[in-house]
Parts: C-alpha cells; sequence; structure tokens
C-alpha cells in the first residue's frame, strides 16, 4: 500500500513535501490537494511519468493533461505569443481556478501527448501544491480519479480509485474547492471559454474590460484585442470540448470535478 502522509501539521507538511518531491523526480506519481479537488502529479518532463500518469486515468495521448505551475512568472519558460488579454487574466485570477490555454515554447523538451503545440496552464490556490510545485517545477496534474468517476475530494476517495499506481499521498483534509476550473483558450486573438466552471463569466470579461493593475509585463507581449472581441464566441464550448492543448478532462462530465 502507498503511504498517506497527513499534510495537516507542519511536521506533517514538511515530511509529505520531502517524500513527493523524491517520487516526482523518481517519475513517479504523486496524489495531492489543491484549491478544485485531489489530483494526481507526474514531472512534466518526464514522458515516461506523464504516461504513467494517463495510464492511471485510463485515458490515452488525446487528452494530454494540464500543467499546475508555482508563479505566474513560469509562464514565461513555458509560453510564447501569450496575448495581451491572457496576462490580464493571470493578473486578475492566479492563483486560482482559472486553467488557461496558450502556444508552448516549441523547444520544451517534454511530451504531455497530442497537445497541438499549445499546453493548458494553471496556477492553484492551494499552499500545499504550491509548496510542493516550489520543490520540484512544473507538474501535470489531472484530477485524481479515474475516467469516468468522479473526482476525488479527499485523499481516501484518490486512493480508492488510483491505488498503488500512486507512489505517495498526501492528506491535505477534504477539499475546500469542489468546482472545476474555468478553461480560456488564449490562442488566439480573442478569448474563448472551452468550459464554464469556478470564475463565472462575467468575472472573465469584466477583467478583461477594466485590467487590474499593474499588469505583468514580463509576460511576452501581444496587442490587447478590441472591446467587441473581449465577448465569448456565439457559442461558447461549456463541456467535454477539446481544447487546442489539452481536454479538459473528465472534469468537466459531471460537478465537483478538475484541475
Amino acid at each position: 500500500m502507498s503511504p498517506v502522509i497527513d499534510c495537516t501539521d507542519e511536521e506533517g507538511r514538511e515530511g509529505g513535501i520531502a517524500a513527493a518531491a523524491a517520487a516526482l523526480r523518481a517519475g513517479q506519481l504523486v496524489v495531492l490537494p489543491t484549491d478544485t479537488v485531489y489530483g494526481v502529479a507526474a514531472d512534466a518532463f518526464d514522458e515516461d511519468a506523464v504516461g504513467a500518469l494517463l495510464a492511471a486515468k485510463g485515458r490515452g495521448r488525446e487528452m494530454p493533461p494540464p500543467v499546475l505551475v508555482p508563479s505566474k512568472r513560469t509562464v514565461d519558460g513555458l509560453a510564447t505569443q501569450v496575448p495581451a488579454y491572457a496576462k490580464r487574466l493571470i493578473e486578475a485570477f492566479w492563483p486560482g481556478a482559472l486553467t488557461i490555454i496558450v502556444r508552448a515554447q516549441a523547444s520544451l523538451m517534454w511530451d504531455l501527448g497530442e497537445t497541438n503545440g499549445t499546453v493548458a496552464l494553471r496556477m492553484p490556490d492551494d499552499e500545499l501544491a504550491l509548496l510542493v510545485l516550489s520543490e520540484t517545477g512544473p507538474l501535470a496534474v489531472t484530477s485524481a480519479n479515474r475516467t469516468g468517476s468522479p473526482a476525488a475530494r479527499t485523499v481516501v476517495e484518490a486512493a480508492t480509485q488510483l491505488g498503488p499506481a500512486v507512489e505517495v499521498y498526501l492528506d491535505g483534509g477534504p477539499s475546500a474547492g469542489g468546482q472545476a476550473s474555468t478553461i480560456v483558450d488564449c490562442t488566439g486573438t480573442e478569448p474563448i471559454v472551452l468550459r464554464h466552471g469556478a470564475i463565472p463569466d462575467e468575472e472573465l470579461f469584466a477583467a478583461l474590460e477594466d485590467p487590474p493593475e499593474p499588469v505583468d509585463e514580463s509576460l511576452s507581449e501581444s496587442p490587447a484585442p478590441a472591446p467587441d472581441e473581449l465577448r465569448p464566441s456565439a457559442d461558447p464550448v461549456a463541456h467535454d470540448a477539446p481544447s487546442p492543448a489539452s481536454e479538459p478532462s473528465d472534469e468537466a462530465s459531471g460537478p465537483g470535478q478538475e484541475r
């Protein structure tokens, strides 16, 4: 049985982070809490580990996982041609339940699956997850459940579904979130909502029309869209729509799911 480490106190948290980081560096899988639900993580730059993650989920390369990052500035190293409106969304909603799809740096030595040259990125608003990410760097993370089953809101629910496929389970208590992240395609000249989630549409587009200050100019530059381009497409995809980079995952198939 894979160890379940209680990270609800400081002592357990330190040991859990160390064990998780060691397992991830060794190409193994780790379950950890996020601000939405529990996720299963692999080193994003380890092709075999990402393959093991997809196998544990019971899904193929056509459904690549999103990537969680430890800070806003990590986007610089992973993405290119980031539009100005995407930077506004990052400033407004990271860390938080917003996943953005952007064009990936072509020089990255990773294989997340059939991404079509893009990547889905999110910075979670969860202290334990961010501490692990600060030790490991970007992680491929998706909801800790078998495809088609309910997402795990506790470590026990995750362990019941994934079992020995995961090397280390971090128990941070019941997940505080439960609603899927909102997914926005930021690969074009205007944002397109691919999945309606924890961040309401009206908040998204209010942030685009009235960007927070200051906008982080360290992200790659691109002109902002005109005001009439800030609205979602006439038929925005709400559920189960494949993004250019990554299927929003089975988190979109029911309530209480996501990365």
